[in-house]
């Protein structure tokens, strides 16, 4: 069953308010980039929601794994308390107590814990847990990432959180550097279009919204099904053979490339498949907000580059 679509829009309203909340935000961070133990802390997360905090935060949970990664990043990892299942990097967040996954809670265990700050994800943990958590007293910081530059603002507004601001920025200013020399390196290379592929069945991408369809852009590339109406739509075969992507990038559950890739085989019309460009990238470095996304990118990069290789000498 196709998915419906309609024209191509990069991003939505959702999109433009959480960009216009991001800049407010971002200056303010840069403003008062270093939080001093005891003092005050004032924040705007990602739903235009004020947090103000006593003192900076000492006892956190984290409702992502990406969060718990973004927080180590941010030189904040010793703050945390609590995580959620699939929170295993860096190493050390395995041994951290589990109150649960994105999707439920143990309200008693986190009760027990007696957290200062939790950090939530908008889209991961939805409106009605975020809701519940604010009712029951506790402060919650909602975060949230659709395009590369939300990365490093995350992990600063951490920083910030937690008073570890001047760690933050530096992490954040060699990650930004890095990203820069990426973009510039493939800013110039013709595009190509590119089918992301999230799972097999049901067949799932991802549309022009979702943070993975900047990397592809920043790689030189063009998502396939960035006009999907929603985030991750489930798509047919047809709408893959009509679109005729020129590379498909499969992502699937660990390091190892998932076997139903090579179920596009069973299309050789289909010019990803023609031309021998099926490729894999892990979901930990490509679906997770986090700095090691740019390691994600640099496959895919790698990927696209090869690709147009592959077209330049069929000319």
């Amino acid at each position: 069953m196709s998915n419906k679509l309609n024209k191509p829009t990069k991003r939505n309203r959702f999109s433009l308010a959480s960009g216009l909340v991001r800049t407010i935000g971002l200056l303010l961070t840069l403003c008062t980039s270093s939080t001093i133990a005891g003092q005050p802390v004032r924040v705007l997360d990602a739903r235009g929601h004020w947090l103000a905090l006593p003192q900076p935060a000492q006892r956190i949970v984290a409702l992502a794994p990406h969060i718990v990664e973004n927080l180590y990043s941010a030189g904040a990892g010793d703050r945390l308390i609590g995580v959620i299942s699939h929170s295993d990097f860096p190493a050390a967040a395995r041994q951290l107590p589990q109150v649960g996954n994105y999707k439920s809670i143990n309200y008693e265990r986190l009760l027990a814990l007696k957290p200062d700050l939790i950090v939530a994800w908008g889209s991961g943990n939805g409106d009605e847990m975020i809701q519940k958590l604010r009712d029951l007293g506790f402060n919650v910081f909602v975060t949230e990432s659709r395009t590369l530059e939300d990365i490093p603002h995350n992990v600063r507004l951490f920083g910030k959180l937690t008073g570890t601001g001047e760690i933050a920025d530096r992490a954040t200013k060699q990650w930004l550097d890095r990203l820069h020399a990426l973009r510039q390196a493939h800013e110039s290379q013709a595009k190509i279009s590119v089918l992301y592929q999230v799972w097999n069945d049901p067949l799932q991408t991802l549309n022009g919204d979702h943070l993975i369809s900047d990397v592809i852009e920043a790689c030189g590339g063009h998502n396939a099904f960035a006009d999907a109406v929603v985030l991750a739509p489930k798509i047919s075969i047809e709408s893959v053979l009509k679109r005729d992507p020129d590379v498909i990038i499969a992502s699937g559950m660990g390091d190892a490339r998932p076997e139903w890739l090579n179920d596009w085989k069973a299309y050789p019309g289909l010019s990803a498949v023609k031309n021998g460009n099926l490729y894999h990238v892990p979901p930990d470095i490509i679906q997770r907000h986090t700095f090691r996304l740019l390691d994600g990118m640099e496959m895919v990069c790698r990927h696209l580059a090869s690709a147009r290789a592959g077209q330049a000498s069929r000319k």
